[in-house]
């Protein structure tokens, strides 16, 4: 990443391609700057018509900051853009529609190599379970994130990480990993306004949690959730699950914190 004077960090929880109707998921935007600061006002709706406008990058992450009312993005800035939907299919699916399927016979779901690719397997043994691009009804938001990689950032740079070769980096995060996270419980303190009354002690951050009023739907929570793993990955790397060695550039990679992990494997993560 070549050195500016400032990075931005954009944290997009996707929506379908047609999804100006639906009230539960659309696309949401939260920008944040270097102190971790939202940047204008978190944005939700549908990015079709701003992808398809963009001819390139700059134009991308221009239409980026005019949605979230953010002002003009400085020319001497990179921008992270942390992205919440799949990023790639396992290579044993991009076989299959070449004609090539596996050898071995086909088990549960889960263990399925069509279904879940190898960041995804890696998810399942310490305790988290990521959704599939094929089997879940994820499949619009994984092509619309794809499409964008392909048009804005097609560079791989290195595996999970997708360049313009400029100023714009992408990579895939996943909120629900942020859950039991101390990293991030930490980071949400600035961003919660009060707390509801329960009837018993709240055990981290997201019990009872009333987020400040920019933050008023769940799609703008992961986003917001996007920008800090955003953010890890620029300033404390090593607090985020690096993708294991052999991992196809084409499949991508989750990045995680460590510390969103269950805790009876997090210990043997480290030490390796």
């Amino acid at each position: 990443m070549a050195n500016r004077e400032c990075v931005f960090y954009i944290g997009w929880d996707v929506g379908g391609w047609n999804c100006d109707k639906n009230a539960n998921s659309r696309d949401a935007i939260v920008i944040l700057d270097e102190s971790r600061s939202i940047i204008g006002t978190p944005w939700r709706g549908n990015l079709r018509h701003a992808i398809n406008e963009s001819r390139n990058s700059t134009e991308w992450i221009h239409a980026l900051f005019n949605l979230c009312d953010a002002g003009t993005p400085p020319n001497n800035a990179n921008y992270i853009l942390a992205i919440d939907t799949p990023l790639g299919f396992s290579q044993d699916f991009q076989r299959l529609l070449n004609g090539e399927a596996v050898n071995d016979p086909i088990g549960t779901s889960a263990s399925n190599p069509y279904l879940f690719r190898q960041t995804e397997h890696f998810l399942f043994e310490y305790g988290l379970t990521p959704l599939s691009a094929v089997k879940d009804m994820i499949g619009s938001q994984a092509t619309k994130g794809i499409h964008v990689l392909a048009k804005f950032a097609p560079k791989i740079i290195s595996t999970g990480v997708w360049s313009d070769g400029n100023t714009l980096f992408a990579i895939e995060a996943y909120p629900s990993a942020c859950k039991t996270s101390k990293t991030i419980e930490e980071f949400l303190l600035p961003f919660i306004e009060a707390r509801v009354e329960l009837s018993e002690p709240a055990k981290s951050v997201w019990d009872g949690a009333q987020f400040i009023s920019m933050i008023n739907h769940e799609d703008k929570r992961d986003a917001l959730l996007c920008a800090l793993i955003g953010w890890l990955y620029q300033n404390n790397l090593d607090a985020l699950v690096q993708p294991e060695e052999g991992v196809s550039p084409t499949e991508g990679w989750i990045f995680v914190p460590k510390d969103g992990l269950k805790e009876n494997t997090l210990a043997l993560l480290i030490e390796e």
